[in-house]
């Protein structure tokens, strides 16, 4: 079967998103201006990754699944190499975190960390859900969704358009149930939630698997919508210059919606017609799919699994400050930052994928 067509567009959009998580985590946003909104709202970038990552797999394999040409166990087997040398490279850069987690957690919580962790599992439990690595939830998440993938793809298409844009609506309102469920029965007593607020209903909703489902399902979905529309329709401009400027506006508003309701669901649909636009062939998929960006975007994985951990290395082992560059901080820590994530793209990802699926190939 012919393989689909390389999206570059959606993979420069990803290096805009994984740096802005990297912001998120350690910047101060009033740094940035106009932009302050996006950045003190980075977590929408990792709400925006779960979505892609479902549209991508559709994208990629749907035709496939429904045809029943999709062979379950090599599917697994090129997620497992793909994403599993990386997160296990985090886990070896977390040891520094050991001690702070023994000292957050009772010895049953943090030795349950410990061994689930390296399963992928720790994400399903909110007590240990940030454990080592705190961006590592969304590894339990994904591979949860990347487990049951196989049977959502063999989903019978729509029969039109209407009916599908239907069928999203309900993934929709899905998707903001967890959220307005929490701001209308406020389970944790928090007066004004925020990005900085903690607990246990709001780790809850924040860092385990179920409630970021619709999200993955959402992408899926939107991956047969995408077919349903010609890849030079103007439409798909509109679509994705208006998802972007809309998105803006929401986050401009800032408290005015709350934080558990955008936190989430509530951008999904905007985050469908951005990808629509970047999807098709005009001048903002051509844009945003340059090769620069698309070059950095190519690391976004790297970057996102690997930035948490490495800043607080690079910060704690006092090499700035022994070389003269700290006077260049942070900027110098984000380039430092993105530097190695395309070397560990480069030097450690890419090898280690060849280097498994040889390995499991001997074992078929």
């Amino acid at each position: 079967m012919q393989k689909p067509a390389r999206l570059n567009a959606l993979t420069g959009l990803r290096c805009f998103a994984a740096v802005n998580v990297v912001l998120f985590h350690f910047s101060n946003p009033a740094t940035f201006g106009v932009l302050a909104p996006v950045v003190n709202a980075g977590y929408a970038s990792v709400s925006y990754f779960i979505l892609l990552s479902g549209y991508v797999l559709a994208y990629n394999y749907n035709e496939r699944a429904r045809n029943g040409e999709l062979d379950f166990r090599r599917f697994w087997e090129a997620r497992f190499t793909r994403l599993y040398p990386i997160y296990l490279l985090s886990l070896l850069c977390s040891f520094n975190m050991i001690r702070a987690e023994w000292n957050a957690h009772s010895p049953g919580w943090f030795w349950a960390g410990m061994v689930l962790s390296p399963l992928l599992l720790q994400g399903w439990f909110w007590q240990i859900s940030t454990f080592l690595n705190t961006p590592a939830w969304t590894m339990s998440a994904e591979a949860f969704y990347y487990f049951i993938f196989p049977w959502l793809a063999r989903m019978k298409a729509s029969a039109n358009m209407r009916s599908h844009l239907w069928k999203m609506f309900g993934v929709w309102m899905l998707g903001l149930a967890p959220g307005l469920l929490y701001f209308w029965l406020n389970p944790d007593g928090i007066l004004h939630p925020d990005r900085y607020s903690s607990g246990p209903w709001l780790r809850a909703l924040k860092y385990t698997p179920l409630p970021h489902f619709p999200s993955f399902l959402f992408g899926v979905l939107l991956a047969d919508l995408d077919r349903m529309v010609g890849r030079s329709s103007r439409i798909r401009s509109i679509l994705g210059i208006g998802g972007f400027l809309t998105i803006f506006f929401l986050l401009w508003l800032g408290s005015v919606i709350p934080y558990a309701i955008i936190h989430d669901g509530l951008l999904m649909p905007l985050f469908a017609c951005v990808i629509l636009g970047l999807a098709g062939n005009n001048r903002l998929s051509y844009v945003i799919g340059c090769r620069p960006l698309v070059f950095i975007g190519e690391g976004s994985y790297c970057l996102y699994l690997l930035h948490f951990n490495l800043w607080e290395l690079v910060h704690k082992s006092h090499v700035l400050e022994a070389t003269g560059l700290i006077r260049f901080d942070p900027w110098i820590s984000y380039v430092f930052l993105i530097m190695l994530a395309l070397l560990c793209l480069h030097f450690i990802e890419k090898p280690a994928q060849k280097g498994l699926r040889s390995w499991l190939k001997l074992w078929r």
